[in-house]
């Protein structure tokens, strides 16, 4: 093409935009025209089957099918409309849905014990000691492979676990319940970061913690809550998120709040003053302590979102060091995984990326809800724990909206104008754009026993998505599905 007579045609400057590859405006720009390049590429990579899957989805008017934008936005509706409340702590053998001795849970997707990572393999070990079913790790790890000890996903039982996540009989769990649904949620007592049982450790240090979580720090949190009566997390989230938290891996705000609100009736209980004081240093010094909050709080929110037929919104995200896994609210109890993949962080003194397990935990529940990575913008100061800059955290968010279906109501972020956070990820957006939700993480060693090695920002794999539309597209043309 001779761009010359091209520019002469015209007879005046021409103004083009150029849609494709950049090197489609090279020759223009060097004949003294001006292009401007758009960044645009085929809907889901011009993957044919995932096409034919986003057509089935869309009404003859090219926009999403009615019946499935109706049943999506009741999901969503459901989601802002929960209030998730603590209303007591107790074992969980006691409180949680279908718990057994024998039975340990753990995050994630479903996975077996020959599969189960390092961190998880550590913190069942110590889970199983913890409960008196073995009395060395070792004997434990021997105790899970007999096939004698049944597992399951925290989110079978209406339970999220950090990290490794695990779950035993006798461990102290905050109960929630979603007031505005009437359902309930469950999670341990955060250990703090370290040496713990969630990143797989599980030596006399960690066990003893553990001990002194369920004879003193439980009945004395449970006592102060019977005084205060139930605690409302959705104001205490909405408030952590205008201090400077996103409440996954910044929970400074939060933590603070929840220990401004029981001090007073801690004071109060009938432990003595060096329990109480015990307990009042424990709070103090573990700024995470909110984390296992936050989760549950998300779990209790969904919860009423899933199990809507020919609802898009996604509705569980988890990992468990082997594989990520995502369920969608229109297909109740599928799980679509693939291997779980590497964060990108900054590691602790002596440790590097070769240290590192896979990603891992439930917490990335937190992000499904529309907090943690999706409301970085609100918590600038977590890029000196996860790693980039505050500019990224901003782009991240906004990007975010780009994904999801709402903007939440009550969780708002100051440096966005007080805009709310984006809420209820969409499965069809998703894999139409490309666009991933953005997770921050701790991030655990892959080796059992040894606990916390960094924290840093991680992907969800793209396949889980596309597993899930498929398998929603092909549910369309079941007859249970059809209108």
């Amino acid at each position: 093409m001779n761009v010359e007579r091209v520019l002469a045609l015209f007879g005046a400057e021409l103004q083009v935009v150029n849609v494709g590859l950049a090197s489609f405006a090279t020759d223009l720009r060097r004949a003294g025209g001006s292009a401007v390049d758009v960044d645009w590429r085929p809907p889901a990579g011009g993957d044919p089957a995932v096409l034919a899957a986003l057509d089935a989805c869309l009404g003859p008017d090219g926009a999403v099918r009615a019946d499935i934008a109706a049943a999506t936005r009741q999901s969503v509706e459901r989601l802002l409309a929960a209030r998730p409340t603590i209303v007591g702590i107790g074992a969980a053998l006691d409180v949680i849905p279908g718990m057994r001795r024998d039975l340990v849970l753990h995050a994630g997707p479903p996975v077996e014990w020959e599969r189960m990572s390092g961190p998880t393999r550590g913190a069942v070990m110590g889970g199983l000691v913890y409960e008196g079913l073995a009395k060395t790790p070792e004997a434990a790890a021997q105790l899970a492979a007999s096939g004698r000890i049944s597992f399951a996903p925290c989110h079978h039982h209406a339970t999220v676990g950090p990290m490794a996540g695990v779950v035993t009989a006798s461990m102290p769990v905050w109960i929630l319940e979603n007031t505005a649904f009437g359902n309930r949620a469950y999670s341990t007592l955060n250990e703090g970061l370290g040496k713990v049982l969630r990143y797989g450790a599980y030596d006399d240090e960690v066990l003893t913690r553990l001990r002194w979580m369920a004879q003193v720090l439980a009945p004395a949190l449970r006592e102060a809550l019977a005084a205060h009566g139930p605690l409302d997390l959705r104001n205490v989230i909405a408030q952590a998120l205008q201090m400077g938290d996103e409440v996954h891996n910044r929970n400074r705000a939060a933590t603070s709040l929840l220990i401004r609100t029981l001090a007073p009736h801690l004071v109060g209980i009938k432990a003595g003053a060096d329990d109480i004081a015990a307990v009042l240093r424990f709070l103090d010094g573990n700024d995470h302590f909110f984390l296992n909050l936050s989760m549950a709080a998300s779990k209790c929110s969904l919860d009423p979102a899933a199990g809507i037929p020919l609802s898009t919104l996604v509705s569980v995200m988890a990992r468990n060091g082997t594989d990520f896994g995502i369920q969608v609210s229109g297909l109740p109890g599928r799980w679509f995984t693939a291997p779980a993949p590497m964060v990108d962080g900054l590691y602790l003194p002596g440790f590097s990326a070769a240290d590192a397990a896979p990603d891992i935990g439930d917490s990335v529940i937190t992000e499904t809800a529309g907090l943690g990575g999706m409301a970085m913008a609100a918590a600038p100061a977590i890029v000196q724990f996860v790693g980039g800059s505050a500019a990224q955290a901003l782009g991240y968010t906004r990007r975010m909206y780009d994904i999801t279906l709402a903007e939440h109501p009550v969780y708002k972020i100051p440096v966005l104008d007080f805009r709310g956070t984006a809420s209820g990820i969409d499965l069809l957006k998703v894999v139409e754009s490309g666009v991933v939700p953005v997770v921050n993480t701790g991030i655990a060693h892959r080796q059992p026993g040894i606990g916390m090695v960094g924290a840093g920002l991680v992907k969800p794999p793209f396949a889980c998505f596309r597993q899930a539309l498929l398998a929603f597209a092909e549910s369309l043309r079941a007859p249970a599905a059809t209108v």
